[in-house]
C-alpha cells in the first residue's frame, strides 16, 4: 500500500524549521543534506551550498520532508495546504499550538469545535500552516 508523505519547501530556513520541528514535535531528524553535499555542487553557486537539498523529519510512523528551494527556480510560499497534527489531550495540542505560533500568525485561536477540546490554525515563523487538534471527540 503506497504511504502519502508531506515535503515542504523553504526560502534558505529550511535547515532551521526542520531542527525547530524536531525539538517542538518531539521527531528525529534522520538526514540533512545540503545542495553542497549534492553531485554537480561544483557548478553551483557558492551562496547555494548551504542550502538544504533533502531533510528527513521521523515523527512516530509519519515522516516530513523539506528542502530549500531549488537555487534555480524562485520560491512561491507555501499555499493551499495545512499539515494537520492530532494530540490526545487539549493540553498537548494546546503546548504545541502555542510553539508553532510564536513567532508567527494565528489563524483561528485554540479553541473548542464539536470533533475536539481544542482546535486551532496558524502559520509558523517559517511559513508553514497547521492545524492542531487535541482531545478528539466521538463523531
Amino acid at each position: 500500500m503506497p504511504v502519502l508523505e508531506s515535503y515542504l519547501f523553504f526560502n534558505g530556513k529550511c535547515a532551521e524549521a526542520m531542527r525547530f520541528y524536531e525539538r517542538t514535535l518531539g521527531g528525529k531528524l534522520e538526514r540533512m543534506m545540503t545542495y553542497g553535499e549534492g553531485p554537480g555542487c561544483d557548478q553551483m553557486a557558492p551562496e547555494a551550498r548551504d542550502l538544504v537539498m533533502h531533510a528527513r523529519l521521523v515523527l512516530d510512523e509519519r515522516t516530513l520532508m523539506a528542502s530549500d528551494c531549488p537555487p534555480d527556480r524562485p520560491y512561491e510560499g507555501m499555499k493551499g495546504f495545512s499539515l494537520s497534527l492530532v494530540y490526545p489531550t487539549a493540553a498537548d495540542a494546546q503546548r504545541i499550538f502555542d510553539a508553532l505560533a510564536d513567532g508567527g500568525q494565528v489563524i483561528m485561536p485554540l479553541q473548542k469545535t464539536f470533533w475536539a477540546e481544542a482546535f486551532g490554525m496558524t502559520t509558523d515563523r517559517f511559513g508553514t500552516p497547521w492545524m492542531v487538534n487535541g482531545g478528539m471527540a466521538p463523531l
